[in-house]
């Protein structure tokens, strides 16, 4: 049997001759275009054949690089999916979820009751963090997060609801069931910003010269709400206990900001049972009758 060409020389060819670009190739190889040119060029020469035309700063397999390229598709689709076969844990490993602060402990956390009578066989461990995530150093399955930053193009992302955001305050502030958000003092977080200036853009309701305070998380300014100490602004999926109780009430109702809330995982989640039934879950809690009352 022939030596074959080492391993990653193949890969380099195989990244290239799909995108059709030594350049693209070297971007999503994180190479320089030097490199994969190199690693081509040697390839061509152990082979004894040219695998692509140069014309005009771009490149064409030739058709010895069509026949190759049909086997290295076909060798790196097995060799993926053998691999993570290997790497898949069994049905009764614990998922871990990093997820939102506010969202674990105000929408998460009080329904896993309800997940667990559905799965009695499938643990989640459940941490809260923000922000991009890193899942082989942190050990992370899956993480909830909204859109409000760019995540690696490598990661799958699945929808799971659309943010819906409007001002909550204690019943007591409400006079004659309207509320003059002018006359009132706004908390703010430094977790979201620009909370308040999205729903003031989107309903096109001027808060004056309203006094403001802010805190450090959104479930601290939802509970200061709470303790009526000013108008918050909530998510459905943080306030729905409250809204519920009567702890909070929403006088201008609820909008969608134009952002969403995905489930982000390293592998493709349907490939996981785990992944999964999460994932449906927690989609039909967001469908809810509850959830959809919120809404309104």
């Amino acid at each position: 049997m022939s030596k074959l060409p080492a391993l990653n020389t193949l890969r380099f060819f195989d990244v290239a001759a799909r995108l059709g670009s030594f350049v693209k190739a070297a971007e999503e190889l994180h190479l320089t275009h030097g490199a994969i040119s190199r690693q081509i060029r040697l390839l061509e020469e152990a082979l004894g054949t040219a695998l692509f035309e140069r014309r005009n700063r771009a490149v064409f397999l030739t058709e010895h690089g069509v026949l190759l390229q049909a086997a290295t598709r076909q060798a790196f689709e097995q060799l993926g999916a053998a691999i993570e076969t290997l790497r898949k844990p069994p049905r009764n490993a614990p998922l871990v979820v990093s997820c939102e602060p506010t969202i674990a402990m105000k929408w998460l956390i009080p329904r896993l009751g309800g997940f667990y009578q559905r799965h009695p066989d499938l643990q989640l461990h459940i941490f809260a963090a923000g922000g991009p995530v890193a899942f082989q150093r942190d050990g992370v399955d899956v993480a909830l997060r909204r859109d409000d930053f760019a995540w690696e193009p490598t990661l799958y992302a699945e929808k799971v609801c659309d943010e819906c955001i409007g001002p909550v305050c204690a019943p007591a502030l409400l006079k004659r069931r309207r509320l003059d958000l002018s006359a009132q003092r706004l908390l703010h977080t430094a977790s979201r910003k620009s909370a308040w200036k999205s729903w003031c853009a989107a309903s096109e309701v001027d808060t004056g010269h309203a006094s403001s305070q802010s805190y450090e998380h959104f479930y601290l300014s939802l509970q200061a709400a709470c303790a009526g100490l000013g108008v918050a602004i909530g998510s459905t999926l943080m306030v729905q206990e409250e809204i519920g109780s009567g702890r909070l009430v929403a006088p201008f109702g609820f909008i969608a900001d134009g952002s969403a809330y995905y489930l982000l995982s390293p592998v493709p989640i349907e490939t996981d049972p785990r992944r999964a039934a999460f994932l449906d879950w927690m989609r039909e809690q967001v469908k809810s009758p509850a959830a959809q009352q919120s809404r309104a």
